[in-house]
């Protein structure tokens, strides 16, 4: 008999929307998203929804700085990130934003029904104010050091380093990041809810296994040190909705961000006639909520959301997945080392599945950072997708077109082998099930190297050169065919893309998990294409390098006297410069890039190329002989335009305000400047 289908909700942070998507928050969604599709496999009906997070002082504060309306601010992103999500194989039900009219009328219910059960107080509080802005400030607008741990420039609400929470006016040495300026503190009068009443059923809920072990132990922390009132307000200026009966009060961003939760499913149920919040979140209901989430917000998902949810009647989550952060090459991400990278940057370069993959290797179900080696990434690609898992049927597929007319043979090689292969779904499924991807992965790999090491000792190449072994050559093909596709079966939820194009070659439908318990035997598969290439190393370089380029230096106030002594130099500093004439022999702009002219320079003994941002300034017409200053002994450094070999001195201000430094008449190409 076969199992009953889950009815499942899943729901991913809501990204906010004042920025672009870059490849650390690409870890909780293409998470997510193989959570998501592996349910979908094996017959589970699962809806996934998600929306921008629309409101708060930040998207305030962007839009102002960029002079639009935060309502333009909200779609540009919102588009933008559903573009980055789609190209990295993030597809969800419904994409909603917290900006809606779904959205206000369910906050306003919810915030209605706990002031009716009293779980809303008011009290005038002191809270940091930023004087020279004109503004309250939101916790984390205020940052300084931190009162428990002292580690330095962290938020007015906690310490990444120690997980302590506080208020702004415990931070030490504190600063507004508007204007730089101390905040005063200011009395107003605030909404709060009464998060404390919940205590007790908090405690049982988050030790009753909603949460994995880690979270749980950090959770007994919170409620040592026992659950305070929740502010739920906040002032004017505020881009958000108004709480009712006011004036210049609005619902906190936390408290309407997860109801857009509520409000994105009543959206996709209004438009497809599905489910909807009352499936999905009475009380009694029979289904499945699960959240995935950054370590980050674990409070506001664990604590605040679940006792909200409970003060209004409604369900509780099943379950939320906490995920660790990104790291690249061991370090927090950097512009300027290049590995703060968008969303969209990457996709210029590389396969978004390469990726998904590498995420899929490093993910479990815990805590614990991952991390991005740019290194491992390339060679583990390499290795386990090309040189494994697409080896397969790239090895075997060839004989069965040209020596078989691409028709498998009626039996297989070894039925106990692929017995095995199937068996092998169990423990898989188990594995992501419980977010346990890395070890999936690695049970797949282990058993594409059983599939490889069958190929390599029946040598199909060898055979197909004796006519008399062709039946042979053709049971040992169908043979490898069959055990690529029980794994490609395994590794859909992680590669969809290749999934598809796999499923083509094989002309057998689309797969579930269960497919590949029989064999493909009598059947004519297509002609095979490349699944997937290489990662080529100088794609990572490229990228990058393009990561660096855009980051743009810090704004430097203007020198003082003081300055000025703190930046000499030494002599022997000065001297380790190597300044040569140089002469532009020619000078040519550069494809896609606006401020950039690649000019070929004669230092006497040798050519160089150098990329210089002089294009504003100079066409490259009026460079050809002309002659240059040049730092001679630069390292070459690599662009996405290319390689530049050195540096030509200019000075201004910028814009058409660029002067090349010429030397006097009868300077010579190589001459040193002295």
């Amino acid at each position: 008999m076969a199992e009953k289908s889950r009815r499942i909700l899943v729901t991913s942070a809501l990204p906010y929307a004042n920025n672009s998507i870059h490849i650390g928050h690409l870890v909780e969604y293409i998470q997510t998203d193989i959570w998501v599709r592996f349910q979908r496999l094996v017959g589970n009906d699962c809806t996934y929804v998600c929306a921008s997070d629309a409101h708060g002082t930040p998207v305030m504060l962007r839009a102002r700085e960029l002079g639009v309306e935060p309502e333009a601010l909200v779609d540009r992103f919102r588009t933008e990130h559903q573009r980055d999500f789609a190209g990295f194989g993030v597809v969800f039900d419904n994409y909603h934003s917290t900006h809606s009219p779904e959205n206000e009328a369910l906050v306003t219910d919810i915030y209605a029904r706990l002031r009716d059960k009293d779980l809303i107080t008011r009290r005038t509080i002191s809270q940091a104010y930023d004087a020279q802005a004109g503004m309250f400030l939101p916790d984390r607008f205020v940052r300084g050091i931190c009162p428990r741990c002292k580690a330095e420039d962290q938020y007015g609400d906690s310490c990444e380093v120690c997980g302590s929470t506080y208020s702004p006016s415990e931070l030490i040495d504190a600063k507004s990041v508007i204007s730089g300026t101390a905040p005063v503190e200011r009395e107003s009068e605030h909404y709060f809810f009464r998060l404390g009443a919940f205590e007790e059923s908090l405690q049982a809920y988050t030790q009753s296994g909603v949460v994995d072990a880690g979270v749980a132990k950090k959770l007994n922390e919170w409620f040592q040190a026992g659950l305070q009132d929740w502010d739920i307000s906040r002032d004017s200026p505020y881009f958000g909705f108004r709480i009712p009966d006011t004036e210049d009060k609005y619902f906190y961003v936390w408290l309407d961000a997860p109801v857009g939760y509520l409000a994105s499913l009543q959206d996709l149920a209004a438009r497809t006639g599905g489910p909807g919040v009352e499936d999905f979140f009475a009380a009694d209901s029979a289904t499945e909520l699960y959240h995935f989430i950054g370590k980050d917000i674990a409070y506001f998902h664990t604590l605040f959301w679940p006792a909200v949810l409970e003060g209004v009647g409604f369900r509780r989550p099943t379950g939320v997945f906490v995920h660790g952060f990104l790291t690249v090459n061991g370090e927090k991400m950097s512009k300027s080392r290049g590995s703060f990278i968008p969303a969209a940057t990457f996709l210029e370069h590389l396969n978004p599945e390469y990726l998904r993959y590498y995420y899929a290797c490093k993910l479990g179900p815990g805590l614990d950072d991952i991390d991005l080696n740019l290194e491992d990434f390339v060679n583990r690609n390499n290795s386990d997708l090309v040189g494994k898992f697409v080896n397969i049927a790239s090895r075997c597929a060839g004989f069965i077109s040209r020596k078989f007319d691409g028709q498998l043979a009626d039996k297989l090689d070894d039925k106990a082998l692929y017995k095995d292969f199937v068996a092998a779904g169990d423990s898989i499924a188990a594995c992501y099930e419980r977010r346990e991807f890395g070890r999936a992965m690695r049970e797949i790999m282990a058993l594409a190297d059983r599939a490889n090491q069958y190929i390599d000792e029946h040598k199909p190449w060898a055979m197909a050169k004796d006519e008399a072994q062709l039946p042979r050559v053709q049971l040992v093909c169908t043979q490898g065919i069959n055990l690529f596709r029980v794994l490609l079966g395994y590794l859909k939820p992680v590669l969809p893309s290749l999934a598809d194009q796999a499923e083509a070659f094989l002309n057998a439908g689309t797969m579930n998990w269960t497919s590949s318990r029989q064999p493909l035997l009598k059947h004519q598969i297509n002609q095979f294409q490349p699944l997937m290439t290489r990662v080529e190393e100088k794609s990572v370089a490229a990228m990058v390098a393009q990561v660096r380029e855009s980051a743009s230096p810090p704004a430097q106030p203007p020198a003082t006297e003081a300055d000025d002594q703190a930046q000499t130099i030494s002599i022997e500093e000065f001297l380790r410069i190597d300044l040569r004439i140089g002469t532009v022999t020619k000078a040519e702009t550069v494809d896609g890039a606006d401020k950039l002219l690649r000019l070929s320079i004669d230092l006497g003994s040798e050519q160089r190329t150098i990329l210089a941002g002089i294009r504003s300034a100079y066409s490259p017409a009026d460079l050809e002989g002309r002659q240059v200053v040049v730092v001679a002994n630069l390292a070459p450094r690599k662009m996405r335009f290319g390689v530049s070999e050195g540096m030509v001195l200019a000075a201004g201000s910028g814009g058409e305000e660029i002067f090349l430094l010429s030397p006097d008449q009868g300077a010579g190409p190589g001459m040193r400047v002295r």
